[in-house]
């Protein structure tokens, strides 16, 4: 049945906000390796204190039985009820500089109706761009920097930060619909797809994070502080550090990622050799590896969570 509720609602006591920020977009949903995005949506609401100026209706836009809220049960009675959130909100980086921050759950319904509010909004603040990040496993190393791959009309990030830029079709999510409305009216709009290494994408990887708010830095001049996240990357990689180094199956496997990633950044291979995996062993053998170290490593999810 049609649900008949507005799809948003204006925050009663939504501050003003200033003209020509920048806009940045964080969806949970369909990929999200590394839990990059939903790290990012937590930094962003715990660290930043970002005030709403809109909340969307989970009425309209989500599916329920398909990403179900968390309900607290204690002993013999219900004690918390977490729907998920998606909002629009001011928020302000490490330095005290403010932008539009899109942050929450993706749309399960009504995406168009979703995209022209948020343009809508992006066009009565006069944002000066916007900038989205999610994430997808690759066969690269955790040994080797995040790479990226940006799409958009800012063709300056696109030259300086995007190591693959394939010919494909995947799946679309929310973030893409937004990415493209935005470009069709002329914004100045990126996305960023960090390329999280794929025996790594069903954990909670620090890293990944990280490289997110990096590339909103890169594209927006915003600092983020981010030190705890850094603190529990340093933790994890030597985590991971000791199983591989335990395992003569692992460190093959990482031998040769890393020889054809560094074969790939030099630039003297095709790009299909970034992406080729015939011979390396797949995700699920790398993840029953590395056993030991997943049962007892942070296994967050923001959707499971009510983001």
């Amino acid at each position: 049945m049609a649900s008949f509720a507005p799809l948003y609602e204006r925050a009663v006591s939504a501050p003003p906000v200033p003209r020509g920020l920048p806009m940045v977009i964080a969806l949970t949903g369909f990929t999200d390796a590394g839990n990059a995005v939903s790290r990012l949506v937590e930094y962003f609401r715990d660290d930043l204190d970002p005030v709403p100026l809109a909340i969307f209706s989970n009425d309209v836009l989500l599916d329920y039985r398909a990403r179900r809220p968390l309900i607290s049960f204690d002993q013999d009675h219900l004690t918390a009820y977490r729907p998920p959130r998606l909002e629009l909100s001011l928020a302000h980086d490490s330095l005290g500089q403010p932008f539009v921050l899109l942050a929450g759950y993706e749309p399960d319904f009504a995406w168009d109706a979703f995209t022209a509010a948020v343009l809508d909004f992006a066009a009565a603040y006069d944002v000066d761009s916007v900038t989205w990040v999610h994430a997808i496993p690759m066969p690269v190393p955790h040994t080797r920097p995040i790479g990226t791959t940006v799409s958009g009309t800012r063709h300056d990030l696109t030259e300086a930060h995007s190591v693959w830029q394939p010919h494909t079709q995947v799946p679309a999510t929310a973030g893409h619909l937004l990415e493209y409305r935005f470009a069709e009216v002329g914004a100045r709009v990126a996305g960023f797809v960090l390329l999280v290494p794929h025996y790594l994408g069903d954990t909670e990887y620090p890293a990944a994070a990280l490289a997110g708010l990096d590339s909103l830095s890169a594209a927006t001049g915003l600092v983020f502080a981010g030190d705890v996240l850094r603190d529990e990357n340093r933790e994890y990689i030597l985590k991971v550090d000791d199983q591989v180094s335990g395992s003569d199956e692992l460190s093959r496997m990482l031998q040769g990622l890393e020889e054809r990633y560094d074969s790939y950044m030099a630039g003297s291979t095709s790009a299909t050799a970034m992406v080729h995996t015939g011979d390396l062993p797949s995700a699920d053998e790398l993840a029953a590896e590395l056993e030991r170290f997943l049962a007892t490593g942070p296994t967050s999810d923001d959707d499971k969570r009510g983001s």
